[in-house]
């Protein structure tokens, strides 16, 4: 049985067992796929990576609402950042 493995560093559970950090470091800022029995477990993400992932999605969904706020029919309404 095949399973996609979405990072470029992989890692046992008993290899992040031994050295959580090293495990993460080994990832270089990039996820580290943890594999159980040659099968992804899980993704070890460092912070900053998270945070931007975070934000990228917040970033989406934002847009989303945006887009279907400008597709409600009302007219939009101009503001100046110094109203706000």
């Amino acid at each position: 049985m095949t399973h996609i493995v979405l990072a470029e560093t992989t890692a046992s559970v008993s290899e992040l067992k031994k050295n959580p950090m090293g495990t993460v470091a080994a990832g270089e800022g990039f996820p580290v796929a943890i594999l159980n029995r040659n099968e992804p477990a899980f993704y070890c993400i460092p912070a900053k990576a998270y945070e931007a992932l975070m934000d990228k999605l917040e970033d989406m969904e934002l847009n989303a609402i945006a887009e279907a706020r400008q597709k409600d029919g009302k007219a939009p309404v101009e503001v100046s950042l110094d109203d706000l």
